[in-house]
């Protein structure tokens, strides 16, 4: 039965990763073409470090090495250890992103000289470049690719010391902007710790999109009410879920509905106004599929 499990969960990665080919191909190549050109223009020449490309800074400045070398030797070296740590499966999907990211930088320098931002604005600088960069790293994580690097880095570690992602990031980037302390002082390090906020904000914005919906999940006394409230004044499908309290293991109603923003305040205050002590969570619902919103 496992087994059946683990080839029927392959089929499915096999038939989503074979769905609209050229379109996910295109999207690669101009996340690539963005994220190289923002490293050329803004990163490298303002030192600023973050994952492999920030290895690739501090080897440029310490030993006047080619950054794309350095971002293709590290990426190959973490592509064999995710081979060894998480399997061919996971690694699979990080090859060609993590190859063709150092040839892309290599290939956008030239136009460098074509794209001359007169300014010496270090923070607008990094910014621009945190946004673009963002927006490039967004284009390809939409489409299920990565540039290598410290992605790899992060779900090794992970697996390994069983900590969560956000974790892993804090650490592996920490150790990197660390190192760019010790190159390029505090002042440096400060600029990169904004560029790396920037950068995972735009990305998620990209991949997920500007919320046009809130999802309420409510837990009230007078559950018809708030069903009917919802049904006839905000004119939105509700559903009804069977709950069990924590701590008192009561059984009760969860309402749970999808409304556009605009919608939110004449929820929020109708659920209020039938019940003041109900209690409920509201989320920003990125996408929705299936029944009826309208």
């Amino acid at each position: 039965m496992r087994l059946f499990k683990r080839k029927n969960n392959e089929n499915i990665l096999k038939s989503i990763y074979s769905k609209d080919k050229l379109k996910r191909y295109l999207q690669l190549l101009l996340g690539l073409i963005i994220i190289s050109l923002a490293f050329n223009i803004f990163i490298l020449p303002n030192n600023i470090v973050y994952g492999m490309s920030g290895i690739g800074v501090i080897f440029k400045k310490v030993f006047d090495i080619d950054p794309s070398i350095v971002i293709l030797i590290g990426n190959l070296l973490l592509m064999i250890l995710s081979f060894i740590c998480l399997g061919k499966e996971q690694t699979t999907n990080s090859i060609l992103g993590a190859l063709l990211y150092p040839v892309f930088v290599k290939l956008t320098l030239p136009l460098v000289e074509l794209i001359k931002i007169n300014s010496n604005d270090v923070l607008l600088l990094t910014v621009f470049g945190a946004v673009l960069t963002g927006f490039g790293m967004g284009l390809l994580f939409k489409v299920g690719y990565t540039t290598g690097g410290t992605d790899i880095l992060n779900q090794i570690f992970q697996k390994l010391f069983k900590v969560s992602l956000g974790n892993a990031m804090l650490f592996t980037d920490g150790v990197i902007i660390l190192g760019g302390i010790f190159v390029f002082g505090w002042e440096t390090a400060l600029y990169s710790m904004i560029s790396l906020y920037i950068i995972s904000i735009i990305t998620d914005k990209v991949v997920l999109g500007i919320s046009q919906s809130k999802a309420f999940y409510i837990i009230t006394e007078y559950p018809s009410e708030v069903r009917d409230f919802i049904l006839n004044n905000i004119s939105h499908g509700v559903t009804l879920l069977d709950a069990r309290g924590g701590y008192s293991n009561d059984k009760e109603k969860m309402l749970l509905c999808v409304v556009p923003t605009s919608a939110y305040f004449r929820l929020k205050e109708g659920i209020h106004y039938i019940d003041k002590k109900a209690f409920f969570v509201v989320t920003d619902a990125y996408e929705t599929s299936g029944g009826s919103v309208n």
